[in-house]
């Protein structure tokens, strides 16, 4: 009977490791865009096995590309209190092993891709895998303080992907939800940069704040925050999104500006963690935004 009990709790622990490898809930932010990228890409409905099998098959790549971002990392991981409780530097599951899964993943999703969604949304799907789990992970974070602002491209993707698994083709206001999420992310890093600091400084990662001090960073996480404020005002500006849009993405926006203020003349590193944590609430407040306003328009 102790057995048994052993055995289950060791198989319950198991899966909850693989399941950390994956970044569920940066995937699950991930998808939450990808499906703003659908609705928004038709009038009406989007089709049910889309819907399912579009978001199945990017979530599936963006979980392999996080357990090799995993894999690559472990020897940077297990310097950092952030990440040094990660399954693989704790040895919990080994590298061969998360290969093989982050393989299974990989295959799965651009199978499900291929067959059932169409090639085009497959191919960037698997260039958006290649941008981060390798160009990013691999090159850009280890050569440049830039490597959030270059390699956040492949991150900013999952709208277009949406997109393109209902319509087939790149459109510019796509490509426009794909900016919002480029220009979102230095600053969103950059903040946890901050209150990370000696971390990052003793794995030997060049983030902006150790190569350029933190008073460079705080500023041009003000200026980016202007921007981006400045870019999600565009789907209103070209009518992709109407009012209900427009009034909450100036309040959350205001919202964010406060906090990149408030770090920006404050030397208290809590403030920087505060503005992290708001970034993610802001993405998805504003994506919900986009999806409300649409339905709403199509309603009145």
């Amino acid at each position: 009977m102790t057995t048994l009990v052993n055995e289950k709790s060791f198989s319950v622990a198991s899966y909850a490791d693989y399941f950390e490898l994956c970044k569920p809930r940066v995937v699950l932010l991930m998808l939450l865009t990808s499906l703003v990228g659908m609705c928004l890409a038709t009038r009406g409905t989007v089709p049910l096995g889309v819907l399912v099998f579009g978001n199945l098959g990017i979530g599936l790549v963006a979980s392999a590309a996080a357990v090799l971002n995993h894999v690559a990392d472990q020897h940077f991981d297990k310097l950092m209190r952030r990440t040094q409780f990660r399954p693989i530097v704790q040895g919990k599951i080994s590298n061969r092993q998360s290969l093989v899964f982050s393989l299974l993943l990989c295959v799965s999703g651009m199978l499900i891709l291929f067959c059932l969604i169409n090639s085009l949304t497959a191919i960037l799907t698997f260039l958006s895998l290649i941008g981060y789990a390798f160009f990013y992970t691999l090159y850009l974070k280890h050569a440049t303080p830039q490597n959030i602002v270059i390699g956040g491209l492949a991150g900013a993707a999952p709208p277009l992907l949406g997109w393109t698994a209902v319509t087939a083709h790149i459109a510019p206001q796509a490509l426009l939800l794909m900016l919002i999420i480029y220009v979102w992310t230095p600053p969103h890093f950059w903040a946890l940069a901050i209150y990370r600091l000696e971390d990052y400084a003793k794995a030997s990662i060049p983030m902006l704040p150790n190569t350029h001090s933190v008073a460079y960073t705080k500023l041009n996480i003000m200026l980016y925050t202007i921007l981006l404020a400045c870019v999600t005002l565009l789907p209103y500006a070209i009518n992709m999104a109407g009012l209900i849009y427009f009034v909450g993405a100036v309040l959350i926006n205001a919202g964010f500006l406060f906090h990149a203020i408030r770090l920006y003349v404050s030397d208290k590193r809590e403030y920087a963690i505060a503005t992290f944590w708001f970034s993610i609430y802001y993405l998805g407040i504003l994506f919900a935004l986009l999806l409300i306003d649409h339905y709403c328009y199509q309603l009145f």
